[in-house]
């Protein structure tokens, strides 16, 4: 097995920005949930794929928290870093802003995702592992470490 280039949590980070429009709304004229968990999704896909240099596979979604609300035509940002690395598996942290037109940002929803990396054949593969450089990432590993455990508690076995 090739030994894989550890990277960077700074290599991989993406970012999304979206007007809110009509077609994002639920019955409430807030941003729909489900929409922006598709935003969500794909950035931490993109995140992932940035970092394994191979195609990906969300294998769940963990701890996806909403906090406040957007309404129609609010800029929302999100942010998406990798946090935590395993043998296939990486965990996906994607922060979710509503910047005012000032520039301010209020923070509305916080989710970690994890997802695979595959091969050609669509089987997991192995992903580099990361390099922590802040305090800030240091932390996020050991508490990647401990929700990587929680979710090997809570994991669904096959029939």
């Amino acid at each position: 097995m090739e030994e894989l280039r550890p990277k960077r949590v700074s290599e991989s980070k993406a970012e999304h920005v979206q007007i809110v429009l009509f077609e994002h709304l639920n019955g409430y004229n807030r941003l729909f949930g489900g929409k922006l968990v598709e935003w969500i999704d794909v950035v931490a896909a993109v995140v992932a794929r940035r970092h394994s240099n191979r195609n990906v596979t969300t294998a769940s979604v963990d701890n996806l928290q909403f906090k406040e609300p957007a309404y129609i035509n609010d800029t929302v940002v999100l942010k998406g870093c990798m946090t935590y690395t395993g043998n296939t598996s990486m965990e996906v942290r994607v922060d979710t802003f509503v910047e005012k037109l000032n520039g301010e940002k209020t923070l509305i929803n916080r989710a970690y995702l994890v997802l695979v990396a595959l091969d050609e054949n669509e089987k997991p593969v192995q992903v580099p592992k990361l390099i922590l450089e802040t305090d800030e990432e240091i932390e996020e590993w050991k508490s990647g470490i401990r929700r990587n455990e929680l979710r090997k508690q809570r994991r669904i076995e096959k029939y």
